[in-house]
């Protein structure tokens, strides 16, 4: 997600004793103003438009929402409904993951790498089942439940499968859906389409260790973050277990022409206005229900081998270790860029990756690492370069939804984006290796 700073830029260990099974599980989608979630979104009502329309149809995806409608009409029991519902949003997660590692049919002329199928057919599912009348009682709160549990099958969060034991390392990386749609509802994000071409995958490292690799994506809406969405994929995989991740690393589009692995993340929501046209301006809400640190720090840092990955040959784009923030120093007023981090007891306005939900993540993500007390396992933030048509498409309103370079652009960012996970996951290989044949004092 593009480093948006929307302001002027110039702990101790506490973990909550209430399970993550507590976090709230309202809809995620639900319309300002609408509690009973049955009225059309911001994000839904895109759907009209003709470039949503065609990505759908390219892609063999414009099938999604109707047959989704036809199952739903069939539905006799609330029980039943959650099970189909949830059924539903997996399968149409696996179809965009097959449709982008060569699987299956390809519905369409469309690149198969392409991310933005998957969240226009999620909008239209989603559409459908706000709209849905089933014979029996449906409450406001059993559809929004019903409604939750389609997005997050949907998007690979509840998915997760990561294997036991030693043999393999286990990894986790997270994408975006496309945003700034008001723009050019065109846009693709490739992260998202990261998260696609990786999920299920496997690397093998250095030292010739396989990684496993699991994926999922998340909305660009600051009211799921607030609501938990974040914390409640990521915790039962990196807290302590047989299946515990090894790595992981939350991903966005950043900056023209480079990667970043952002070094400090700040609790700071600067107020973009997000996909549902909704602004946040705070300090990061923590849910309840989760372990956190206490007091809240101002900052988080990464734990990614940044410097091996920044000094790695990975692809044709650079990767920099972004070190920069804004803060409020200590005893000021006035927010200030620091190129260097942040100074002791200073109040965050911006990470390294701005004041957005690319910050946000990555730094609800190694809170979360902190507080389950693994405060060594790798982990960060990693940003993408500006995913952009080609030089000839550049009007939205006249525009194609797809070209050569754009294409080519986007198949590019995907691969580096693995060859920076393999260099990350062989050096946890490599330092694993070293501390097991490190001798043991002797007592």
């Amino acid at each position: 997600m593009t480093h948006i700073a929307t302001k002027p830029v110039a702990f101790g260990l506490a973990l909550a004793a209430a399970l993550p099974l507590s976090l709230s599980t309202a809809s995620p989608a639900t319309a300002a103003g609408t509690p009973d979630g049955t009225a059309g979104t911001v994000e839904e009502a895109r759907l009209s438009q003709t470039a949503p329309r065609e990505i759908l149809r390219r892609s063999g995806f414009d099938g999604w929402a109707r047959e989704f409608r036809q199952g739903l009409a069939r539905v006799t029991s609330y029980p039943e409904a959650g099970r189909y519902v949830e059924s539903q949003g997996r399968a149409l997660w696996r179809r965009a993951v097959d449709r982008a590692q060569g699987r299956g049919p390809d519905g369409g002329d469309l690149s198969r790498d392409d991310d933005r199928p998957l969240y226009w057919a999620r909008l239209g599912m989603t559409k459908e089942l706000r709209q849905w009348r089933p014979d029996f009682r449906l409450t406001a709160d059993r559809r929004n439940t019903l409604l939750g549990k389609l997005e997050r099958g949907s998007r690979g969060q509840d998915s997760i499968e990561l294997p036991a034991g030693k043999r393999v390392l286990r990894i986790v990386v997270t994408g975006f859906d496309p945003f700034q749609l008001d723009a050019d509802p065109r846009r693709s994000n490739p992260s998202g389409a990261a998260a696609l071409a990786l999920d299920g995958t496997m690397v093998r490292t250095a030292s010739g260790r396989p990684a496993r690799i699991e994926a999922a994506v998340f909305p660009v809406r600051w009211a799921d973050f607030a609501d938990g969405t974040v914390e409640r994929t990521l915790l039962p995989h990196v807290r302590r277990g047989p299946r515990q991740v090894d790595l992981f690393t939350t991903i966005s589009q950043g900056r023209p022409g480079q990667f970043d692995v952002e070094r400090t993340n700040g609790a700071w929501r600067g107020g973009y206005p997000d996909n549902a046209r909704e602004s946040r301006t705070e300090t990061v809400p923590i849910p309840a229900g989760v372990p956190t640190v206490t007091p809240q720090p101002q900052w988080t840092t990464t734990t990614l081998p940044y410097a091996r990955i920044t000094a790695a040959r990975t692809g044709p784009y650079p990767v920099v270790d972004d070190t920069t923030v804004t803060e409020i120093p200590a005893g000021g007023a006035e927010p200030v860029e620091r190129a260097d981090g942040p100074t002791p007891g200073s109040t965050a306005r911006a990470g390294g990756g701005g004041d957005y939900l690319s910050n946000e993540i990555a730094y609800r993500a190694t809170l979360l690492r902190d507080a389950v007390r693994r405060p060594s396992l790798p982990g960060g933030h990693l940003h993408t370069p500006v995913l952009e048509f080609g030089p000839s498409n550049t009007d939205p309103e006249d525009g194609r939804i797809t070209d050569p370079a754009f294409v080519r652009n986007r198949v590019a960012i995907s691969g580096q984006v693995r060859a920076i996970v393999t260099v990350a996951a062989s050096e946890v290989s490599s330092e694993a290796a070293s501390a097991t044949a490190s001798p043991k004092p002797r007592g």
